[in-house]
């Protein structure tokens, strides 16, 4: 491609060559690179993207996580900006990657509360009861799955403020004003007074550009921010919710302390849009040129969706759209993201708001300008699995069976299953488990019955040990996933929703059973994306692209573009014609719905019972 041939509005490719001449007089084209920051619940990892949509470098630093009491999680944003450099520096180093050919830099985060000192500047700590740095404690980050905050969190939903509609009717308590108002309880308040808030996210932006700016997605996704003009939003922040739960301090100085007022005292920005370059301090700990462009950040999930969602795919008896000659941003509202890890992320884009019972948003300019995100989820699929496996009795035998054959527990399991149903004739793996009833809310649910009091249910467990039975458990596990995940799209789609497909991510993916599972349980494709591990920080680096393609105007190329242009095309599962699974899967979905309803009824029944005796 010669110099120049693409429009003025797409300058990071307009420049997307430099000239080089050794001293033999050959001439090298330098291709430029971008850089994604993904900040996970237990790591931070740096990939390293070139200008074609190739990962050319990726590493990874483990993440200090601290647990006080139970139900409590911190983290240290030095201790998290640290891993982040050394991430950047040995995947630039490992891959002889040039720093002066990097353009770009977007981060993403997990939506965990961080809090500075607004006097000095420092991380503010967030552990009690003296909330002091003594001893070297500048844990500042409340992680996301902290759940400290329980009394607050009844006091901010017992509101029934009008925000509470666009976070699927009720805060959650892994959202972050729940603590917020915990730590305005609970610190002394002189200290409080002092306390600036941040999503690590903009934290971390912060940290990068010197800058204050903050992101739409951090704040309406998880800060209780309406954007202007949504439901007569005035500011954003509804003041009148924050002096009604008692944070009327925050609303002071156009609420300075959260961010500020957009246009007023501050700038809010929507995913990848430029903040500025690299402060010198931030390039000298990154070793990169000051040169670099910042993007807006978004949360760790967001980023999933950049990553995979753009992919060129044309799905077998898909969507007018999905099969439309260009890929339009249309093509989004037929496709699912799930961000699959610890828990799983359910994310829709949508042109029009819709309300879902259960799924948090709709959210307004998080992602692309004028559109909504709706946000559903599991509250846990991997660890869900991990649980489940390594509680039963038969695991240390099945680990070393596994670790004989060098592979993973989850990759021999369905070995054995397999195993299994050619043992007994089975026309398919699921039909092993007829019988086997397994509802895995062990961790309460997160959509669509926003019912954290939920736990998990085994209809035909027997006394058998034996690796046959771990087997069976497992099955049940990845069926339950499959279930709900099913539960989730049609509640979404009876709302206005229009899904046709599951874009996947994750190391999940690579399970087969569980994949075919998803897709013939919701008789829908599952798309697996190229870069299975690493699909978030793909969509990160993504930010980092359109950060460097704005031009001195201030304009920048649209994030569709940047996907449609940069992500690479990955595999498809598809339902199976077996009519026998799927009347099978059918049923155990009637099932599936029919334990949820006993569950509730019977607590209802019981807790009605036992209101009186003490």
């Amino acid at each position: 491609m010669e110099h120049g041939s693409m429009p003025f509005r797409k300058p990071s490719r307009q420049q997307s060559r430099q000239m080089s001449v050794d001293p033999h007089n050959e001439v090298k084209v330098i291709q430029n690179h971008y850089i994604g920051i993904d900040v996970g619940t237990g790591s931070a990892r740096a990939c390293i993207m070139n200008e074609k949509g190739d990962i050319v470098g990726l590493a990874s630093e483990n993440i200090g996580l601290w647990q006080p009491e139970t139900g409590y999680y911190e983290q240290s944003v030095t201790d998290i900006w640290k891993c982040i450099c050394n991430s950047v520096q040995r995947a630039m180093n490992q891959h002889n990657i040039d720093p002066e050919t990097v353009r770009g830099i977007g981060f993403d985060a997990t939506c965990s509360l961080t809090v500075f000192n607004e006097e000095t500047g420092e991380p503010q700590s967030v552990t009690g009861p003296k909330f002091d740095n003594a001893d070297g404690n500048d844990r500042n980050v409340i992680l996301w799955l902290d759940h400290r905050p329980v009394e607050e969190t009844k006091k901010v939903n017992a509101t029934k403020h009008n925000l509470l509609r666009y976070v699927g009717g009720t805060m959650s308590i892994e959202m972050e004003m729940p603590k917020i108002l915990w730590l305005k309880n609970n610190m002394p308040p002189e200290l409080f007074a002092k306390c600036r808030f941040y999503d690590l996210g903009d934290a971390l932006t912060r940290m990068a550009t010197s800058q204050d700016t903050r992101s739409f997605c951090s704040v309406v996704c998880k800060q209780g921010y309406v954007p202007v003009g949504v439901d007569g939003s005035e500011k954003g922040w509804q003041e009148d919710f924050l002096n009604e739960i008692g944070l009327s301090d925050l609303t002071k100085d156009n609420c300075r302390r959260l961010g500020g007022i957009n246009g007023i005292n501050n700038t809010y920005l929507t995913a990848g849009e430029k903040i500025s370059t690299l402060s010198q301090k931030a390039a000298n700990d990154l070793g990169l040129p000051t040169n670099v462009a910042v993007g807006s950040s978004v949360i760790d999930a967001y980023a999933g969706w950049i990553g995979t969602v753009g992919a060129k795919v044309k799905l077998r008896g898909a969507s007018i759209s999905e099969n439309a000659p260009k890929n339009h941003v249309s093509q989004a509202f037929t496709r699912l993201a799930a961000v699959a890890g610890t828990s799983t992320c359910h994310l829709a884009m949508s042109e029009k708001p819709v309300f879902v019972n259960g799924v948090w948003g709709p959210y307004r300019d998080v992602l692309i300008p004028d559109y909504w995100m709706a946000e559903g989820g599991q509250s846990a699929t991997g660890e869900l699995l991990k649980h489940i496996v390594e509680t039963h009795p038969a695991f240390q035998e099945a680990m070393s069976v596994a670790e004989t054959f060098n592979m993973n527990i989850y990759d021999y399991l369905n070995e054995h299953l397999r195993e299994m149903q050619e043992k007994i004739d089975a026309p398919a793996i699921s039909y092993l488990g007829r019988h086997f009833f397994f509802y895995g809310d062990l961790f309460g649910n997160r959509s669509p019955i926003a019912d954290p009091e939920m736990k998990g249910a085994i209809i035909g467990l027997s006394n058998d040990k034996s690796m046959d039975s771990l087997a069976l458990h497992y099955y049940g596990t990845l069926e339950f996933i499959a279930l709900q995940t099913r539960q989730i799209v049609e509640s979404m789609n009876d709302a206005g929703h229009v899904l046709s497909s599951i874009f996947m991510s994750g190391s999940q993916c690579q399970n087969d059973v569980l994949m075919s599972l998803i897709a013939n349980a919701c008789d829908m494709p599952v798309m697996i994306p190229r870069y299975v591990h690493a699909a978030v920080v793909h969509g990160a680096a993504m930010l980092g692209a359109k950060a460097a393609s704005t031009d001195k105007d201030g304009k920048s190329e649209p994030l569709w573009d940047i996907m449609d242009r940069l992500s690479k095309p990955g595999k498809a599962v598809y339902p199976n014609d077996d009519k026998g699974e799927k009347k099978l899967l059918a049923a155990k979905y009637k099932v599936f719905l029919e334990q949820i309803e006993q569950q509730q009824k019977y607590r209802k029944e019981l807790d009605a019972v036992v209101a009186d005796w003490k």
